[in-house]
């Protein structure tokens, strides 16, 4: 694996920086040696990140560089920012990575490959810049055709009741915990940092014509068929079906014909994300699976994102909630996810 450093920006100990935190806590493609982060210098990563490796994090890319001389060879931007712009003071810490050689990783809509100065600094120097999310070509692009009915793999849609509540974290745990079981288990990204994280299968949603994104799951999805036959195949949302900004979560449903949902909340989180100034609240959870069950697939459990409260308040939700809705409740990090395991097996 290449050995890379993390860009934050100083978020590193909030959501915006759910890039990194995946990264910090498995990956495949990169092998993370350092998270720069002004606010948190010196600390360690599982000291910010719940179930992170213990990663040191340095306040600027000097400070790695001084204590880990040609150590890295990537700087990947950890940032999952409103809009995808890239924050201002991020650029002058690229030019610095660029200066010591390391190639640069974007999952962010703004493309560094279109900025001038970097782009220049990369030919000169004869670095490599990967735009994750830069849109594929027509050409490159698969319309859907239903060839998704020769799938029989099952598969679950991880989605959630906003953005950035933890799709994609539940879901490798669940990838993680079947295939120890002795279940053959593959997830389906849908984001950059389940790319970044080195999964086989799967596209960027949000940089996909919107004509195709259903070609594109569906064409996914057929990939990992053919070549693996997973018994059990995990799909990340992205956003949410009621989030007014990217309202999204159907195509999940209906074009990868979803056998079953796992709905992801965020108690705590009244208004979505982002948009907390916007008149729209987020629905009851009760409501929520009224949604959903119009579209076929039922919701096997929730997973809850524990954000802001204390563990007490957690379980003792999960428990009410349970008892409420009769529907299990899980708490990812802080209960794992065995209990979810044994919920798949008993449905397959």
């Amino acid at each position: 694996m290449d050995k890379a450093i993390i860009l934050t920006g100083g978020m590193f100990a909030t959501n915006y920086a759910k890039t990194a935190h995946g990264l910090v806590r498995s990956g495949e493609r990169f092998e993370i040696v350092g998270v720069i982060d002004c606010n948190n210098g010196g600390l360690l990563a599982h000291e910010i990140v719940p179930l992170a490796n213990p990663i040191k994090v340095f306040s600027t890319p000097e400070a790695f560089f001084a204590e880990n001389p040609g150590l890295a060879t990537h700087c990947i931007v950890g940032v999952a920012t409103k809009g995808g712009k890239l924050p201002d003071d991020l650029k002058p810490q690229l030019i610095a990575c660029m200066e010591q050689g390391l190639h640069l990783v974007n999952g962010l809509h703004q493309l560094l490959s279109d900025d001038t100065d970097i782009a220049a600094l990369a030919r000169t120097k004869g670095l490599q810049i990967t735009d994750i999310r830069k849109p594929k070509s027509f050409k490159e692009l698969r319309f859907w055709d239903g060839s998704i009915e020769k799938v029989t793999s099952y598969k679950i849609a991880v989605l959630g009741t906003d953005c950035s509540v933890g799709k994609r974290t539940t879901s490798q745990f669940l990838v993680s915990c079947l295939r120890k079981e002795g279940v053959s288990a593959e997830m389906i990204y849908t984001g950059q940092t389940g790319w970044m994280q080195g999964s086989e299968y799967g596209f960027i949603f949000d940089a996909t014509i919107n004509d195709f994104i259903s070609g594109e799951l569906e064409g996914a999805i057929l990939k990992c068929f053919y070549e693996r036959h997973p018994r059990v195949m995990l799909i990340e949302g992205q956003s949410a079906l009621r989030n007014p900004s990217g309202p999204c979560g159907a195509e999940f449903i209906l074009s990868a014909s979803a056998d079953a949902v796992i709905l992801q909340i965020v108690p705590k989180r009244q208004k979505f994300k982002g948009l907390e100034q916007y008149p729209a609240m987020m629905p009851s959870v009760a409501d929520e699976l009224k949604l959903l069950s119009y579209y076929g697939a039922p919701v096997m459990a929730i997973t809850v994102n524990t954000e802001d409260m204390t563990s007490e308040e957690a379980f003792s939700f999960a428990e009410a909630l349970e008892k409420e809705l009769n529907i299990p409740v899980v708490l990812p990090i802080e209960m794992g996810v065995g209990r979810l395991v044994r919920i798949i097996a008993m449905h397959l």
